[in-house]
Formats: structure tokens, C-alpha cells, sequence
């Protein structure tokens, strides 16, 4: 069911707010203002958890549609990064931490480098994938995760939970997974990657039960490219036919949206 608002930015620019089962989403009209309006959110919760607690944890996505939140966080003075523990969402199977492809790299790059987290997990690639989930498994499961940063695939994914593939009921924390087509080629028209044959083919996820069970969810997806994909979570079923249809049953997740990646909406 839609509810749609529309509400004046500081700057009198327009923007539009939904509210799509339990999900809350926010359409910007560009991906700066999208990137400026959630950096601001996730700022607010995260200095309003600190303030309740002594620590935080939070998952980080690596993907072009989080550079704006990213960069605004990294410019935040008032966040006390010292107490908070951070890990990656995804990573892929044989690449090196520090390789500028891998998801770490994207990550202490754009944010962590900047910030000094007071711990940072990141997932090893070049470790037995097996044995590398069961650590990092161990590391997520110590305590609830506060806050996650995620987007969506162009084929509707969360993290690298494929369609059809998608377990919302898995029983494991993190896994192995086999990367879909259309999301290899996803990282080329990205510029992660100069063509598909240099794209791996197999990484290690975060699953959707573990993403849905932290407390705050933060979704960013700005652009054309995910303009089906938006459309999909939105107006269609709850499926893992578009794993990120399963947002709308968080009872704290935000969507942000351009027009962009709006575009494809009717209502």
C-alpha cells in the first residue's frame, strides 16, 4: 500500500516521501542531495546510540551508490568513530584486501582510512572461504548489529544475495555465493571493473537474516541503472525473486532514492 508525501527540502527544492508496507522511502531530486539528506540520518541515529550505549556496531555496503553517504559521514566531526566496531558486507573470493577492486579496499579508501574506527572487521577473499565465514560469522554473532548501510543490485539484490537464490529464512550468518550475470556485469558499467571476464565470479555475502536483524537498515540507490530494480521492490510481491522486496518488512529501514532511480515508479 502507498502513502505518498511530498515535502520542501531546506534549500525549496521538492522532495517526496513513501511509506510501502513498513519500509520508509525519500526521492531526492539528485543523488547529492540523496547522499547529503541520508548522511545526515545516519549521522543523527548514530550519535543518538551513542549516547545510549557505549558502543556500536555497523555493516558497510562498498558500492559507488554509497560514495555521497560515505562522504559525508568521513566529514562529520562530531561522530565518535573510537566506539564504533565496523565490518564489510561482501566481499569477493581471491582478491586481496588490498587489491582496488576488493570491497575492503573500497571501503578503508572512502571512509575508514579517514575515521579510525575502534575496530574494524573486514572480510579476507584469499582465506578458505569456508573457514573465512566461519570467522567472520562468529565476529557478527557476538552482539546485535546497530545499524547496516546497504543498497540494491540492479537485479533487485541485497548485498550479494542473488535473486531465486535468496534465502530469507538462511541459517547461516555468512556464505559463499555464486554472483549472478547481471550483477558481474553490474561492477563493469560501474567502472569497478574495465570488462566482465576480470570479474569474479564468486564472493562471500552477508545473508538476509543477518542484514534483517539489526536494528536500523539504510538504503542507498541512486540512479537510472536501478530504476527496474526500485520498481520491482516496490510495487511488485515480496519474493526472492527481488531479494530486496524483503526491506519492506523491516520495521526500521529507510530507502533513498533520485529521480533517477525513481523514474520508473507510476505513482
Amino acid at each position: 500500500m502507498y502513502v505518498i508525501n511530498n515535502f520542501t527540502m531546506s534549500n525549496n527544492k521538492e522532495a517526496k516521501s513513501l511509506k510501502i508496507d513498513s519500509l520508509e522511502v525519500f526521492v531526492y531530486p539528485d543523488r547529492s542531495e540523496m547522499g547529503k539528506a541520508s548522511g545526515e540520518l545516519i549521522a543523527e541515529k548514530i550519535k543518538a546510540l551513542l549516547q545510549q550505549k557505549g558502543r556500536i556496531r555497523m555493516i558497510f555496503a562498498a558500492a559507488p551508490s554509497q560514495e555521497e553517504t560515505l562522504k559525508f559521514l568521513r566529514n562529520d566531526n562530531e561522530i565518535d568513530w573510537s566506539r564504533i566496531t565496523v565490518f564489510n558486507m561482501d566481499e569477493y573470493i581471491g582478491l586481496r584486501k588490498d587489491d582496488p577492486s576488493s570491497f575492503g579496499f573500497f571501503l578503508s579508501d572512502r571512509l575508514f582510512s579517514h575515521v579510525h574506527p575502534g575496530e574494524v572487521y573486514l572480510i579476507d577473499g584469499i582465506n578458505d572461504p569456508v573457514r573465512e565465514c566461519e570467522r567472520f560469522s562468529k565476529l557478527l554473532a557476538e552482539e546485535t548489529i546497530d545499524i547496516v548501510l546497504l543498497g540494491l543490485g540492479a537485479n533487485g539484490h541485497v548485498a550479494f544475495n542473488e535473486p531465486l537464490t535468496a534465502d530469507f529464512d538462511d541459517s547461516a550468518v555468512v556464505k559463499p555465493i555464486d554472483l549472478d550475470e547481471i550483477s558481474r556485469q553490474q561492477q563493469v558499467d560501474e567502472k569497478c571493473f574495465n570488462d566482465i571476464d576480470k570479474v569474479p565470479r564468486r564472493a562471500i555475502t552477508i545473508t538476509i537474516p543477518t542484514i534483517m536483524s539489526a536494528s536500523y537498515l539504510y538504503c542507498m540507490t541512486p540512479g537510472a541503472n536501478k530504476s527496474n530494480a526500485v520498481k520491482m521492490v516496490l510495487e511488485g510481491s515480496i519474493t526472492n525473486a527481488v531479494p530486496g522486496s524483503i526491506l519492506r518488512e523491516h520495521p526500521q529501514c529507510i530507502l533513498f532514492l533520485d529521480k533517477q532511480s525513481y523514474g520508473r515508479i507510476r505513482k
